[in-house]
């Protein structure tokens, strides 16, 4: 009997095993099946998010909160950028006074006055030639291509910038009026010596939420392997849907031009403009050490 008891006993106990580790290989499996869905859910909700983003330029009075902001900087700070270096900076402006004296060298534009925060990315040298003197070591960063470098990775901060701060639901607008008038917004913030504006970020709450801005077909800025220029009928392709809207047949219209282009070349965006714009900038690139 005592054989028997013993034997029915290590039935049981093996049975129970074997139930237990059915039902962990089961529960596992059933994670990985949630995880794996989830993954796949949060990537689509992802690409949803990035093709459906609109620029925000009109602002509602509900400040952001600090620790958000915090967290959004410090998404950007995670960006690539050239050897680890970080030769970028950014400066927040809250003050309302600051941003009265901001707001020329944007033109005026209401959203830098409307946004609760305007964020001024610049490519910035200073810092890191300070830690090489200190440390013994000869900065050779006092060029054009240190610029570069250093524009770029500011760029790339800016936009994880703004993607971190449009997922928390906030909304943002670029500034590319910054290289315009970098000199008055470099004096503005008191920027020292190899530290350039070259981008401007304005962050708030929506107050609106506008129409999806359009956007060329994919063909008109991807190029596989090589790059493949384009002919007369690729081009005529390429704008057709854009040239036929609306909104840009009104703005030919109000602009008293024959097409799309003129609007670009004689209005926004002027041969004369560009030239003076292209002279204040390299004076500004001179002035803070950048050429020499």
């Amino acid at each position: 009997m005592n054989k028997n008891r013993v034997f029915n006993n290590k039935i049981q106990k093996s049975g129970y095993l074997y139930q237990k580790t059915k039902r962990s290989l089961l529960q596992n499996m059933v994670a990985s099946c949630i995880f794996a869905f989830q993954k796949i859910s949060n990537t689509y909700i992802m690409f949803e998010f990035l093709t459906q983003r609109r620029t925000i330029r009109n602002y509602s009075k509900q400040t952001i909160d600090t620790k958000l902001l915090q967290q959004i900087l410090e998404a950007g700070a995670q960006s690539s950028n050239t050897g680890n270096m970080q030769a970028y900076s950014v400066v927040v402006t809250t003050d309302e006074d600051l941003k009265k004296q901001l707001s020329p060298a944007h033109f005026n534009q209401p959203m830098v006055m409307q946004a609760p925060v305007v964020l001024t990315f610049c490519a910035d040298f200073n810092r890191i030639t300070q830690w090489c003197k200190q440390r013994n070591a000869e900065p050779g960063y006092a060029n054009f291509q240190s610029f570069m470098a250093a524009a770029v990775d500011a760029f790339i901060f800016a936009q994880t910038v703004a993607i971190a701060a449009e997922t928390a639901g906030l909304g943002i607008c670029y500034l590319g009026t910054t290289t315009y008038n970098a000199q008055e917004i470099i004096d503005t913030l008191q920027l020292p010596q190899l530290v350039v504006p070259v981008t401007t970020l304005t962050l708030g709450y929506p107050e609106i939420t506008p129409a999806i801005t359009d956007r060329l077909p994919l063909a008109s800025v991807v190029h596989f392997e090589t790059y493949k220029d384009f002919t007369p009928e690729t081009i005529d392709t390429l704008y057709l849907e854009k040239e036929e809207l609306d909104f840009y047949k009104k703005f030919v219209v109000d602009n008293n031009k024959e097409t799309l282009a003129q609007v670009f070349t004689d209005v926004r965006y002027t041969k004369k403009n560009n030239e003076f714009f292209s002279e204040k900038f390299y004076k500004a690139l001179e002035q803070q050490g950048f050429i020499q």
